[in-house]
Order: structure tokens, then C-alpha cells, then sequence
């Protein structure tokens, strides 16, 4: 028995079945879906495409495709790769695959002579020894491979045989013109390898290289060797030079189509790397749905070179996001009403062209899935030209990716809309506890207050009801101004707050401001400082005075009784600097980057037990940036703070003296 290697435990086991344009190509995926059912196995499906996939007739392309097909049905994994060595690319992917099984036909093709290439099965019982495999009898693969040897079609027959021909004329005429010029018959023979070479190098076909130094070896031998014009040589060592041209001219085409097909192959698959790299990229930047299908439609028309068009999910219809033309001039959408589209949608699986579903469609419809959710549609035109087997493998492969990408923005938007709305009620937390600490001390105050009135007012002085009512004015007065901030912080979250700007001068608005706060500035020693120059700016009346109230009211909060509060005015460029300083304790260096901050009411409270909503200086700061302003907060000299904004300048009027 073979020695295997041992797979960890718990590791399911994998069993590769070769896919193949053979008419019993469907008895082998059936048998090994049933090894994979009986073993408890993955089942994974690999058709290598080599270079001769180009010229295999529509029919075995047909074939090939009902066969992938049929693979799907039975929950197979389709793979393709690349590659003129079937037996090494097999063995390979098994290795990387972890496949413990291969399950492939037996072709009718053996070797006839010892030195003969080995068959496909020798080839992979010699390339992967630990892999157990499956040979399951194909006696229809000789006539298959032999119909895949065809050189292609009509025109392409034609077009070659042109350019054979104009070769060998080409050739002939050098060699004559040689011959002429008496040079050595060496020359004449490299002549015509060369034009064999070329000749391999220019037609898409290893038949026509073939046919090309036979005809290279005849013209030789009619044209310049004694006797001339006939096919008779003197020289008793022309046979072995004739053999020897031939078969050098036919070695040398073979490496170079060899190459031709290898570097095509080579060129084709970095074409594709860079385009998926490119594509991986543009969608881990994408930071929208419209975004990431943008990028995918459009590397995937530089992929297939084919006229594409993406359509999104929106409530289980397809909407027309966007269409990349390849040169056909696509402006509408595809296919009229979508129908190909909306069954794709709907059934999580391909439809339109080269499928079973709709095949008159022009389109061709994959999902683009992330297990049962669909986010949206791919289009992409296969009815003239169906899609090889590698571009719908890759194409697959960056549908995953695009999938891979949508997902993850849903995530993320789901994830920031759940961080939103965390800070939405730690928000709302922070503002019902403060309503609730603010609003009980002086609803106390005030209710203790008329309590004592409706009891025994008539046994206080006069002095002591007024100190009462004057206590009850404040508190009212400050509630007040706490509903003012709120329903101004109201209207700032739902995005109603309107400026209604105008020419206003500042002396005006500090005369406002003044009647609001001499109620309560109390002890404190209020001052208003405006220049004598006109200083007009452009700003609301009503949120300007606001302001000011505000920090006003702060600095009589925060600072001792007998503090002073300057409020000044000054131009400064294309801007009125507005200052509201006092001489109190003044603000912590800590605090000063957070003082602006919603709900952040500080912590040196000196007046009462009543503290700040928070909201206050908030408020400024929005307002003031809503005029196109700046605001801050520096250290007052000696001590103290200074809350100073700016509001832009309206040019002041002049008149014309009579």
C-alpha cells in the first residue's frame, strides 16, 4: 500500500476531480461525488486550461461548461488554473489544496514506445506519490484531444496560410539572391530555418510550422541543389542534410511557439494580477456602497474587456448603479427590463447568457453574494463570445472579494451607527441627570420660598419679603436661561438652527446684552468697554447677545462676588474681537481644551451648590463658528480668564456731507 501523510485530526478529507470537454467527463464527476458523500469528503472540481483551449471547437466548450455544471450540482468547488503541463498543475494544486484523492478518467491514448511521452496517469503517479488515485475508464478522450488539435476557423486558416506563404516566398527570394551571389549552401539552409521560424512565430498553429519546413526542405532541394529543378540530389550526403534541415527547422518552431504561447500565457497573467491587485486595493479604500460597485464594474471591464454593468439590491430590486462600455458604446441598460437581473436577484444563482435561464439574453448575470445575502448584481456580455473558463474563475474570485468588501462597510456602518447611538444615550443620560440635579435645587428654592409667603408672610419685614422675592426672581430667572440653552441645544442637533445676519453694531448689542445682566451681576463689579469708532458687524442680533449672556453668566458663576467683568470690543483685521474678562481664580490649563465641550460644566463652583448644565459655552462655541468666527479661552494678567470671539466686520456706511 502507498504511504500517505497523515492529515490532522478533525481535518475533513479532499477529494479533486478532473473536469475535461469529454462526453464521459459527467460519469467521473458522478462517481466521484459519490466517493465524496461515502468518504465524508470536500469535493472540489479542477479543469486546467493549457494553450490549446483557444482552438477547441464550440461543441467541446458546450460540453465542458454543462460538465462544470453539472460539478456544481453536486456542491463541488470549480477551480481553473493555467498551465501547458496537465499532469504537473494537477499534482501542484492537489499539494496546496490538501487533496487526499484524485479522481480522473483513464484516456484511451497508451504508450507505444519505450521512449514515447508518458500518459497523464503515469505522469501523476510519478508527481504526487502521496495522493491516492482514482482512475475511472474515458474511452472518448483520444477523439476529443484530437478535435482540440484543430487549427481554428476559417479565416484564421486563411489568415495563416497567408503568412506561410508570404514566408516561404519571402525566403526563397533571399536564398535565389544568394545563390546568385554565389554564397555558401550553409547560408541558404539557415535562410529557410529562419523563415520556418518566423513562419512559427507569426501563425497560431503548430501544424503550419510543420507543413512549413517540409516545403522549406523541398524548395531547397528543387531550387538549388544539382540537378536543379528536380527533386534528384548528386551529392551522396543530400538525404542526411535535407533530414537535418528538417528537423532542425521543426525543433526551432516548436521551442518558439513553446515560448510564444508561454509568454502570451505569462502576459496574460500579470495582466490579470495587476488588475486584481488594483481592484483590492480601490476596495479596501471604498467608503461607499456606490464606491466599492463603481470600482468593481470598472476593473472588471479592464479584466474581460467586455461591456459591463452593475446593478445594486434596493428592497429586492435591481437598481442601475453603473455601465462600463468596452467600445460597443453601451448607454442603456442592458437586456430591457432587467429580467436576467432580477432572477439572479431573486434565486441567488447566474442567469442570461450561457446559462439555462433566459440564454437569449446578451448579458450574463452573476450575483454578487455574501452567503444568503445579496448585495447586488453583475452583468457582464457573453453571447458572442462566452466566458473561458478562467475568466469566470476570476471573475468569481474578485466577486467574492467585491462581496467581501460590501460586507465589511456594512459592518462598519452598522458598527458606527451602533457608536452613534451609544453616544446618543450616554447624551441623553448626561442631560437627564444634570436637568434633574439642576432643575430641583431651585424649583426648592423657589417652592420653599412661597411656602413661607402663603404661611406667614405678613410676620416678615419689608426687607426680608423682598430679599425673598428677589431669591425667587433669580431662580426663575435662571431657569430661565437653562431652557434657553436647551431648546438652542435642541435645535442644533436637528440641524434648525437658522442665522438671520444683518448689519449690527456692537455698541447696540452691548447695551442688550447690559439690560439682560444687571438683574444679576449682583456683587459683581460689570463693565461695558466700546470703541469710539462705528463697529458694525454681520451677525443675529438675538444668538450674538446670547453669547454674551452666556459668558457673562459664567464669569458671575465662577468668579467671587466682588470679582469684575470687563466686556470689550476691538477690530482686528476683517474681523470685531469681542472679549468677556474677569479677575477670578481663573481656568486650569487641564480644563481649558474641554471647557467648550457639550455638558462639561467644570469643577470649581464657587457661588451655591448649583452647577452648570454644560451646555453654555457649547452653545457660544457653535454659534460663534456658524457666523464664520473663531472663539477661545486665554489667562487673564494677573489672574483671571478671557473668553474672547470674533464676528465678521460689515462695512459701515458712509454719508456725503451737504
Amino acid at each position: 500500500m502507498r504511504k500517505q501523510e497523515k492529515k490532522p485530526t478533525g481535518t475533513p478529507e479532499q477529494i479533486l476531480v478532473c473536469l475535461s470537454p469529454s462526453p464521459s467527463n459527467a460519469r467521473i464527476i458522478r462517481t466521484a461525488a459519490r466517493m465524496a458523500e461515502a468518504f465524508g469528503s470536500e469535493l472540489t472540481a479542477l479543469f486546467v486550461e493549457t494553450p490549446d483551449y483557444t482552438s477547441l471547437p464550440v461543441e467541446d466548450r458546450r460540453r465542458l461548461a454543462e460538465n462544470e455544471a453539472l460539478a456544481k450540482q453536486f456542491g463541488a468547488k470549480v477551480e481553473v488554473v493555467l498551465g501547458d503541463n496537465v499532469a504537473h498543475q494537477i499534482a501542484e494544486f492537489a499539494r496546496v489544496s490538501g487533496a487526499t484523492r484524485i479522481v480522473l478518467g483513464r484516456s484511451a491514448t497508451k504508450r507505444r514506445l519505450p521512449w514515447s511521452k508518458p500518459t497523464l496517469m503515469e505522469q501523476l503517479l510519478s508527481n504526487a506519490p502521496d495522493v491516492d488515485i482514482h482512475i475511472i475508464p474515458d474511452q472518448q478522450a483520444r477523439a476529443v484531444a484530437f478535435r482540440g488539435s484543430v487549427p481554428g476557423s476559417a479565416r484564421e486558416i486563411a489568415l495563416n496560410v497567408c503568412k506561410s506563404l508570404a514566408f516561404l516566398a519571402v525566403t526563397t527570394l533571399i536564398s535565389n539572391l544568394f545563390y546568385r551571389l554565389h554564397f555558401a549552401n550553409v547560408n541558404l539552409i539557415l535562410v529557410y530555418i529562419l523563415g520556418v521560424l518566423l513562419t512559427s512565430v507569426v501563425t497560431s498553429s503548430r501544424l503550419y510550422s510543420l507543413i512549413a519546413a517540409i516545403a522549406s526542405v523541398l524548395l531547397y532541394n528543387f531550387l538549388f541543389v544539382e540537378p536543379r529543378f528536380s527533386m534528384a540530389a548528386y551529392e551522396a550526403g543530400y538525404p542526411v542534410t535535407f533530414v537535418v534541415m528538417f528537423l532542425t527547422a521543426f525543433i526551432s518552431s516548436t521551442l518558439a511557439i513553446r515560448y510564444k504561447v508561454q509568454a502570451g500565457q505569462a502576459s496574460k497573467t500579470a495582466h490579470r494580477t495587476r488588475v486584481l491587485y488594483d481592484a483590492d486595493q480601490m476596495l479596501v479604500k471604498a467608503e461607499s456602497r456606490a464606491e466599492i460597485f463603481r470600482t468593481a464594474g470598472e476593473h472588471i471591464q479592464k479584466l474581460l474587456d467586455r461591456d459591463t454593468v452593475v446593478y445594486e439590491n434596493r428592497d429586492g430590486e435591481p437598481a442601475l448603479i453603473c455601465l462600463f462600455p468596452a467600445g460597443s458604446g453601451l448607454t442603456l441598460a442592458p437586456d430591457g427590463d432587467c429580467s436576467g437581473a432580477r432572477w439572479a436577484l431573486e434565486h441567488n444563482d447566474a442567469a442570461g447568457a450561457t446559462t439555462e435561464v433566459q440564454p437569449e439574453l446578451q448579458f450574463l448575470y452573476l450575483p454578487i453574494h455574501m452567503a444568503d445575502r445579496i448585495y447586488g448584481v453583475l452583468g457582464v456580455e457573453a453571447k458572442h463570445a462566452p466566458l473561458e473558463p478562467s475568466e469566470r474563475s476570476i471573475l468569481l474570485s474578485l466577486l467574492g472579494e467585491v462581496a467581501l468588501a460590501l460586507e465589511n462597510e456594512k459592518n462598519a456602518r452598522e458598527k458606527e451607527a451602533a457608536a452613534v447611538q451609544a453616544q446618543s444615550e450616554e447624551l441623553r443620560a448626561n442631560l437627564l441627570r444634570s436637568i434633574s440635579h439642576d432643575l430641583r435645587t431651585p424649583l426648592t428654592t423657589i417652592s420653599g420660598n412661597a411656602y413661607s409667603l402663603v404661611q406667614g408672610g405678613e410676620s416678615y419685614d419689608t426687607l426680608t419679603r423682598s430679599q425673598i422675592y428677589r431669591d425667587i426672581y433669580q431662580d426663575a430667572q435662571w431657569l430661565y436661561n437653562l431652557v434657553e440653552n436647551l431648546l438652542y441645544a435642541t435645535r442644533i442637533e436637528d440641524g434648525r438652527m437658522n442665522l438671520r445676519t444683518g448689519p449690527e453694531l456692537v455698541s447696540e448689542l452691548f447695551e442688550e446684552t447690559e439690560s439682560h445682566l444687571r438683574r444679576n451681576a449682583g456683587q459683581h463689579l460689570l463693565s461695558f468697554d466700546c470703541p469710539e469708532e462705528l463697529l458694525m458687524v454681520r451677525a443675529d442680533a438675538r444668538l450674538v447677545i446670547q453669547i454674551l449672556v452666556n459668558l457673562t453668566d459664567n464669569a458671575f458663576r465662577y468668579t467671587p462676588a466682588d470679582a469684575a467683568v470687563c466686556v470689550s470690543a476691538k477690530k482686528a483685521g476683517e474681523f470685531a474681537e469681542i472679549r468677556v474678562a474677569d479677575n477670578g481664580p481663573g481656568i486650569p490649563d487641564a480644563e481649558k481644551a474641554k471647557v467648550f465641550e457639550k455638558f462639561y460644566s467644570g469643577k470649581n463652583c464657587i457661588a451655591d451648590n448649583r452647577r452648570s448644565l454644560g451646555l453654555g459655552l457649547y452653545l457660544c462655541k457653535v454659534i460663534v463658528e456658524a457666523h464664520g468666527g473663531t472663539i477661545c479661552l486665554t489667562d487673564n494678567t494677573p489672574h483671571g480668564a478671557v473668553f474672547s470671539f470674533t464676528l465678521p466686520l460689515e462695512e459701515v456706511p458712509g454719508y456725503e456731507s451737504i
